[in-house]
């Protein structure tokens, strides 16, 4: 194996804080609301990159408005679809009463806003519906599941998690006939016309997935500017570097993706395809080594996997798996794999299945997760095409992937490496 970099344009902001407060203010949020009104404020569950900060900076601007906020999880069946859950996963982000300022509210009770014009009934969290204003704190980025104009970001927050589990239900069932993009943009629509919605901080991320830019969307224009700020942040993704007979990836989960590995890192999609997304790398065999313990059991996606540990396999709770599969009606998404003792067991019994009879020839891929794709590991025998692409740069030279006397690969190899390069 080879340690490569590759080479992304580093986006980051310096000032977070500051840039949040210059947004919103030039945007005037809470200009019609009398001082000391609430504005429920809609945090989800992705591992968004300096969340506890970008919050917290939120929190603050709406006190300087004389307002009262107060932060509701905005997610659907996450958690294990528990009130109690979801306020768990927010606080291992760091978003806790005492970090952020504010009250935490959290609940699965929901009230009905009627049909959308698609007659799809809409929900909307009691908490945030007794508020003077809602307001959402989101990333946009691709979604695993689809590809269109709009696809993770505000509006998917405004429809699947302003919902809460009712309403993700509904409409990932809804979603079977009209497709997910027309759910999202209809029920998103049903919400706008409550009146409720002030806007919200719209989060775009680098290919390093730092933070790098933070756009203020008003609810007037949200549809319209989400869909310019996608294809924005869809230029700036990252993705593998060529195509793999064999991806290892050490850990999956919640925290990484909706989908437990990123489907347009790997390509796979929800409903069992292989390869499905044009224009990416092609992965012939995944075989993931672990389960994020900050995805609380929560394996969804597991069945894109071809092989995984004992381990992993032990580290599954059924029930918030299957709960989150079945709610989002993709039940292939929670099929076990095959899998084995140890690491080297796992890659010798999957090899013989990619087809090449020489095993020299097989090109390995190995990554910590799908939210960090450099450094990465890649097999020698790719040497002469690591070297003709520029984005890519060999950091250390070849070594035997290193098993230990246990048949495992390294816990944290890619923790240790990232730091060292």
């Amino acid at each position: 194996m080879l340690l490569v970099g590759q080479k992304f344009p580093d986006r980051r902001l310096t000032d977070i804080p500051g840039e949040i407060f210059r947004e919103l203010t030039a945007s005037d949020f809470g200009a019609g609301l009398a001082p000391g009104s609430t504005v429920a404020v809609g945090v989800g569950s992705r591992g968004i990159s300096n969340i506890d900060v970008i919050v917290r900076a939120v929190i603050d601007y709406w006190k300087s408005r004389q307002l009262v906020p107060f932060i509701f999880p905005a997610m659907g069946s996450h958690g294990a679809a528990t009130a109690e859950g979801q306020t768990d996963v927010l606080a291992h982000y760091g978003i806790t009463p005492e970090t952020m300022g504010c009250e935490v509210r959290s609940s699965l009770e929901v009230i009905d806003l009627g049909h959308s014009p698609e007659g799809i009934q809409v929900f909307l969290d009691q908490h945030a519906s007794k508020a003077a204003g809602i307001f959402l704190v989101g990333r946009i980025k691709q979604h695993t599941d689809f590809a269109g104009k709009i696809e993770s970001g505000l509006y998917k927050m405004m429809a699947i998690g302003l919902g809460k589990w009712a309403g993700a239900k509904n409409y990932h069932m809804q979603a079977r006939r009209l497709g997910l993009e027309a759910v999202i943009r209809s029920v998103g629509r049903q919400v706008l016309g409550s009146g409720k919605i002030l806007g919200g901080l719209a989060i775009l991320e680098d290919a390093f997935h730092n933070t790098a830019k933070l756009a203020a969307v008003p609810a007037a224009n949200m549809e319209a500017r989400e869909e310019e700020l996608l294809a924005l942040s869809k230029t700036w993704a990252a993705t593998l570097p060529c195509d793999l007979d064999l991806l290892i990836i050490d850990e999956m989960g919640k925290i990484y993706s909706g989908a437990g590995m990123d489907t347009k890192v790997v390509n796979r999609g929800v409903e069992g395809e292989i390869n499905p997304w044009p224009g990416i790398p092609h992965v012939e065999r995944i075989f993931v080594r672990g389960l994020s313990d900050r995805s609380y059991g929560n394996a969804s996606g597991i069945g894109m996997a071809e092989i995984i540990t004992d381990r992993l396999a032990a580290a599954i709770d059924n029930n918030a798996t299957w709960l989150n599969v079945l709610t989002a009606t993709t039940p292939r998404c929670g099929k076990l794999p095959i899998h084995f003792p140890t690491d080297r067991e796992c890659v010798e019994r999957i090899v013989p299945t990619i087809g090449k009879p020489d095993f020299t020839q097989v090109r390995i891929g190995w990554i910590a997760n799908t939210l960090a794709i450099s450094p990465l590991a890649l097999s020698e025998n790719m040497r002469a095409e690591i070297e003709a692409n520029p984005r890519l740069t060999i950091l250390e030279e070849a070594y035997e992937l290193p098993f230990g006397s246990d048949g495992n690969l390294p816990l944290d190899a890619f923790g240790v490496l990232a730091a060292a390069h």
